[in-house]
């Protein structure tokens, strides 16, 4: 273990040396972090974060937010098949990741039971920030792992360009024959503006190289005499599902006012149960306006409202069986001052509810209602080139149990929690910056956590919470060194995060339920420890526009060729180098052994080259064996996972259309998440190919 420790080092450390190399005129490009208290562009952060938009999200787009995540440094998936799949953020998961959709809790089941799918799909957005590392300013103390926004134009927020855009998203996939589009349309008149667009996808059951139930599965429950395993394609991993959404806002100089209205439906198997499928359903009406300037002081006020009512029935053949509902919302109002001299910053509000509920014979846990208001501020000092970070968030929390025949007595618990967080960002010159922050959260454990008990069986589980849990607390800091111009630009990253009373779900054997052998997974506390470390880092190899001196030559460095400047911005060419790695311990401080269902070592890298419309990208991802796994877990084999594609852009009148092939797990491994719960009979799809075309206009 401390040999795989030292290498990871070793690999930061040749990573910081690349990052220091060569400093020529190539710049980042200046990117907008919208999840940030007072935005600002990426290399202003003091934690580190990471976009995906444009090209970059086409290509990465999956059937869950997970999957399509899952690349990225310190994120990795949930995994429980094409349906259902939740990112997971330097080992930590569920209800301390915070998914937002335009800043606002997605409102569905996803957080506490991690199994069940997240109501955001991504096929239809236009932009997914994520932030590392504790997040409690804006949207919680409990989200300590972090943040994923999920960001569309459902409400407008500037003017219209042109009277009418659209977009549209067409493809098809060999692994489960996935049949996939979206289209989108904006525009308006005036100060009016509007918003549609809907998706629809579906597939088969995914293929998978060789048998479903892994190696060490089959050794300690071999088959009984006459069985077969089975191989090559993944049961019950089928896919519907569809969904549109409305919008509209009133936009002027003064600010703006708009609402929105969306629906989806999904029906996807559950892996863990060969005969259960779940018919989830979504509606969603959302609010939001903002008031530029409306005082001498103020820079801006912003509200967000966003109204939710879902469920899902888990099917058993034809027949219902339990039903899940989760009816809520989530508001909240983000002041924003001007600066004087050199503070600035930024205060509001929130209040979220949530009424969950899970009626059926194989109900887990009561019905709860859950009720959260919360006060936040946050302020900044620019000492240029220094700027120094403070900030505070306060929580009062209740979750209500009702009274239940198979639960017991009516409960209810209240928790006052708060999170402290300090940062600082020295840009030592345009191209170096250092950015070192510090957290302190709270999180009140969730009503699945204080209340479940029962069978839960699309995680082959049986769930005991305890209503004794105290607070979780968490002291978090990362430092991060980031080169931001130059042929090398990238990070690298190191973070340690100390819990006390740290809620895990722990495995304790096993329980019988009607024959089935379940695992018995009990909430506790504990003391544990999180650390680890991220690079990515990108290096030019050759990029031609780039390279462009003050009289519009183009030099290869060997010799100087006359080439008109917008001839060589028109058709661009470059080699990129991407290299990326990843590594997190996780322990148990009190049983003094590893927390279960913890990512393993990973490195990856990929040469992406551009030359005009053609663009083109090879990537290889290792993830090395994970042998720490906690009581009751088998260790999870390492693999290699190889991937290609291709895209050419063209104009077709006022249309820009992109065709494109892409093909994953191109080695045909076998791959199983050492994240999920189902690993050890859900591997990840083998080999595929997906073809596509997008368009806008």
């Amino acid at each position: 273990m401390h040999t795989r420790i030292l290498s990871f080092i070793s690999i930061l450390a040749l990573g910081a040396t690349l990052v220091a190399q060569q400093d020529t005129a190539n710049t980042l490009d200046i990117l907008t972090v919208t999840s940030a208290p007072l935005g600002g562009a990426l290399d202003e952060q003091a934690q580190p974060v990471s976009i995906l938009e444009g090209d970059k999200l086409k290509l990465n787009l999956a059937n869950s937010l997970g999957e399509t995540l899952a690349r990225e440094p310190g994120v990795s998936s949930t995994s429980y098949g094409p349906g259902a799949s939740r990112p997971i953020i330097r080992g930590i998961d569920g209800d301390r990741i915070k998914i937002l959709q335009n800043g606002t809790a997605t409102l569905d089941a996803s957080a506490a039971s991690v199994d069940h799918a997240v109501s955001v799909r991504p096929i239809n957005v236009s932009r997914i920030e994520i932030v590392r590392g504790p997040a409690s300013l804006l949207y919680g103390t409990s989200a300590v792992g972090g943040v994923v926004n999920v960001i569309d134009n459902r409400i407008p927020t500037e003017p219209v360009l042109a009277p009418i855009s659209g977009a549209t998203d067409l493809r098809y996939g060999s692994a489960n024959g996935v049949r996939a589009g979206a289209i989108s349309l904006d525009g308006g008149e005036g100060a009016w503006a509007f918003h549609l667009d809907g998706f629809k996808r579906n597939s088969h059951n995914l293929a998978i190289p060789g048998e479903q139930r892994s190696s060490y599965l089959r050794k300690a429950e071999p088959l009984a005499k006459g069985e077969e395993e089975v191989r090559d394609t993944l049961p019950n991993s089928a896919l519907d599902e569809q969904g549109a959404t409305v919008g509209a806002a009133y936009v002027t100089a003064k600010g703006y006012i708009g609402g929105s209205y969306s629906g989806s439906n999904s029906n996807y198997g559950t892996v863990g149960e060969p005969q259960v499928t779940i018919g989830l359903r979504q509606q969603r009406f959302d609010f939001a306006g903002g008031i530029n300037e409306p005082f001498e002081a103020i820079q801006s006020i912003k509200f967000k409202l966003g109204v939710s009512d879902y469920q899902h029935i888990e099917y058993e053949g034809a027949n219902p069986g339990t039903k899940f509902e989760n009816e809520g919302y989530d508001g909240r109002i983000d002041v924003v001052q001007k600066k004087i001299g050199r503070l600035e910053g930024a205060w509001g509000i929130e209040t979220q509810k949530i009424d969950f509920s899970a009626l059926g014979a194989e109900a887990f846990l009561p019905p709860t209602e859950t009720l959260i208001h919360s006060v936040f501020a946050f302020e900044k000092l620019d000492f240029k080139p220094v700027s120094l970070e403070i900030g505070g968030r306060y929580d009062r929390s209740s979750v209500k149990a009702d009274s239940n025949p198979v639960f017991g007595p009516a409960r209810e618990r209240k928790f006052d929690t708060f999170g402290l967080s300090a940062g600082l960002v020295w840009q030592v010159n345009p191209t170096y910056t250092v950015a070192l922050s510090t957290a302190y959260t709270e999180r009140a454990p969730n009503y699945l956590e204080l209340f479940a008990k029962g069978p839960h069986l699309a995680t082959l589980a049986y769930e005991v919470g305890d209503p004794n849990l105290g607070t979780e607390k968490s002291t978090g800091i990362d430092l991060s060194f980031r080169k931001n111009s130059g042929r090398v630009k990238g990070a690298v990253t190191l973070f340690y995060n100390h819990f006390d009373d740290f809620i895990a779900q722990i495995p304790n054997g096993f329980v019988d339920f009607e024959g089935e052998p379940l695992a018995l997974q009990v909430y506790r506390a504990t003391e544990a420890v999180f650390y680890g470390g991220e690079f990515e880092a990108t290096v030019h190899l050759h990029d031609v526009p780039d390279a462009l001196d003050e009289t519009g030559s183009v030099s290869d460095g060997k010799s100087t060729k006359n080439v008109a400047l917008n001839e060589a911005i028109q058709t661009p060419t470059y080699l990129d180098l991407v290299l990326r790695s990843d590594y997190v311990h996780a322990q148990d401080e009190s049983a003094d052994e590893p927390l279960p269902r913890i990512p393993p070592w990973r490195i990856g890298g990929g040469l992406v080259f551009q030359h005009g419309p053609v663009s083109a990208r090879v990537d290889v991802d290792h993830n090395f064996k994970q042998d720490r796994q906690s009581v009751g877990e088998f260790p999870t084999d390492g693999y290699t996972l190889v991937s290609a594609s291709v895209s050419y852009r063209f104009n077709t009148g006022p249309l820009t259309s992109t065709v494109f092939i892409k093909g994953t797990n191109l080695l045909n491994e076998e791959a199983r998440n050492s994240t999920s719960f189902l690993k050890e009979v859900a591997p990840l799809a083998g080999r595929g190919i997906e073809i596509g075309w997008q368009a806008a206009f």
